[in-house]
């Protein structure tokens, strides 16, 4: 008898997709596609080559030595934009695989949603919006778009990456609240798709509970400051019932991986409830419910709503944070400032996009996707000064 075929083709996993995912969930082999046409990979989905292109890419790369909350190179252990994106996807694989959704367009879109993200965190957005202000602003998920569909420069054919429609729609997280919203012609909204519902409220979970992981770390936060708010007093139940008789140390780290926890299963909870209501046949039944699927309930996101405003009193406005950032986006202002005014020092690629974009928008393309150190190299290479 001949020897039973061990490998999965990509054909057997479409399949596998087709009679397993849920009715709502998009399903790899029903993609819109490319916008250059490719030869079908004869192994991976759609979904998978795009996780792959994007985890192999340069914009990815970079994300490792972006800010997440502190200026990367303050500690070996605080997150930077990398392992925030990697606990982000695997966040999202487990509401994904929860709820009957693709997980490999759900990690897909997670892993990419943050490659447009600025040096110096959100403070280093604003500072770039704001110089954009009279060029089309900046959004560093309209970013991670452009990114991906133009300046990745990696394959002979096209610019870009070459993704498919599905996971560039899982990108346009705030156009897709436009009414009348459209991708290659297609509606991105009034909602989002559920494995982009996914990655976005995945993004939340991870930053809340990780940052003050970070927070405690860095002696930031105490024990104390966050006994004022109800929902870490509910993680630290859990932890107690689940951990008892743990040391203060470890008291502390299971009650950070319980406030994960509680979150994913209130939204797993919510989202069943949600979907079982709406009952949707198709990934477009989800974009056009009459509310999200993907969501807190109304209770835990009362108590989220303190917690977020804790975040930014005790860490992301804490003086020592809040000062190194501000200085790093004032050297990060100067040096964009002195790219418009002196294009021929920019890099070959970027002054190849001159005459198409035009100087600020090129400057802007060239500063936000620099690393923490390569902007700080740069200031510091041209003798800028902060006045």
């Amino acid at each position: 008898m001949p020897e039973p075929n061990m490998l999965r083709t990509r054909d057997q996993q479409e399949e596998w997709e087709s009679r397993n995912l849920a009715p709502y969930a998009m399903a790899g082999g029903a993609s819109r596609g490319r916008l250059h046409p490719e030869p079908r990979h004869d192994i991976r989905t759609e979904f998978q080559r795009d996780r792959d292109r994007i985890v192999h890419s340069r914009c990815f790369r970079r994300l490792e030595y972006k800010t997440q909350v502190f200026v990367n190179g303050t500690a070996d252990h605080y997150r930077t934009r990398l392992t925030h994106t990697i606990e982000v996807a695997a966040v999202s694989r487990t509401l994904a695989r929860a709820l009957g959704a693709n997980e490999d367009l759900a990690e897909t879109i997670a892993l990419a949603h943050d490659i447009g993200h600025s040096p110096f965190g959100h403070m280093g957005e604003r500072a770039l919006d704001e110089l954009m202000k009279d060029e089309g602003g900046f959004d560093h998920n309209a970013q991670s778009l452009r990114w991906v569909e133009i300046l990745e420069p990696r394959y002979p054919g096209f610019d870009g990456l070459n993704l498919t429609w599905e996971v560039r729609a899982g990108l346009c997280k705030h156009l897709s609240k436009v009414p009348g919203a459209r991708l290659d012609d297609h509606p991105i909204g009034p909602f989002q798709f559920l494995e982009a519902q996914i990655a976005d409220v995945a993004d939340d979970m991870t930053y809340y509970a990780h940052d003050i992981d970070d927070g405690l770390d860095a002696g930031l936060l105490t024990p104390e400051q966050l006994e004022s708010l109800e929902i870490w007093r509910m993680a630290g139940e859990q932890a107690a019932r689940e951990y008892p008789g743990l040391g203060e140390r470890h008291r502390l780290g299971m009650t950070v991986r319980c406030l994960l926890d509680l979150q994913v299963r209130d939204v797993l909870r919510y989202s069943e409830e949600n979907l079982s209501a709406c009952r949707p046949k198709s990934p477009g039944e989800v974009m056009n419910a009459p509310s999200r699927m993907v969501a807190y309930t109304p209770a835990l996101w009362n108590q989220l709503v303190p917690l977020r405003k804790f975040l930014f009193e005790h860490v992301y406005w804490h003086p020592s944070v809040h000062r190194a950032n501000e200085e790093a986006v004032a050297m990060m202002r100067k040096l964009f400032l002195y790219y418009v005014g002196h294009p021929g020092v920019m890099g070959r690629k970027a002054q190849a996009r001159l005459a198409r974009d035009g100087i600020w928008r090129t400057a802007c393309d060239y500063v936000s996707g620099m690393t923490d150190r390569y902007a700080l190299e740069e200031f510091q290479k041209f003798g800028l000064r902060v006045d």
